[in-house]
């Protein structure tokens, strides 16, 4: 059992990865861009600051980069009614404090947003600290975020819980261990090209998993 868990938020303590895909959808066709709306969502986890070029190239960056994000936060907040919490994510929080594990959530979000999501899940409670885009100078999957994240606790033994590759990617190159839901979409082998050392359908069953109780597919 490691001292501390860092726990993303979008797609993982709440359902918000399709939102999120719909809202860059939306987003981009302001511009005369569209995008397949499962193109979006095989990037969602990944910070704006690397989506756009991510999914529309370097030019569609150098034209509207910062417009198009700015676009995507108005279309999510539209939407961001819908999202909800995952059932199981109150008891997963309360079950690692219950545990003596220190808490940070870490999220590519923006500071508003977080603070939302963070509200669905009353994660000021558990949380000892919280880290978001505009604490870093470069989101998932750069480290830079779970680095901060080890940094505010100052732990050297963590664990990484994520739902999407670009937190294993983030985490793996942190050095810090990934564990993968499957509640943002993407599937056991993609999770575990990405680093993953294991990988589970739930928040419960994650927290059974590092309790001992519980299996993985990886």
């Amino acid at each position: 059992m490691p001292d501390t868990a860092i726990l993303d938020v979008d797609g993982t303590l709440v359902d918000s990865n399709y939102q999120h895909a719909l809202a860059w959808y939306r987003a981009f066709r302001r511009f005369g861009t569209t995008l397949p709306i499962w193109h979006l969502h095989r990037a969602v986890g990944m910070g704006g600051d690397q989506l756009v070029t991510h999914v529309a190239g370097e030019q569609a960056e150098a034209d509207f980069g910062d417009d198009v994000r700015a676009a995507h936060g108005e279309e999510f907040d539209a939407l961001i009614g819908e999202v909800a919490p995952f059932g199981d994510a109150e008891a997963l929080l309360g079950g690692l404090r219950e545990d003596g594990l220190r808490i940070v959530l870490a999220t590519s979000g923006s500071s508003g947003t977080a603070e939302h999501l963070l509200g669905l899940v009353d994660g000021r409670r558990y949380a000892d600290a919280v880290v978001t885009s505009s604490d870093v100078e470069a989101s998932k999957p750069a480290p830079d975020l779970v680095e901060l994240a080890v940094a505010q606790v100052g732990t050297t033994d963590a664990v990484l819980v994520g739902d999407s590759v670009w937190d294993g990617q983030a985490g793996v190159r942190a050095g810090v261990p990934f564990l993968a839901v499957r509640t943002g979409g993407f599937s056991d082998d993609e999770l575990t090209e990405a680093g993953a050392r294991h990988v589970v359908q739930s928040l419960s069953e994650l927290l059974d998993l590092m309790r001992g109780r519980g299996k993985s597919a990886a």
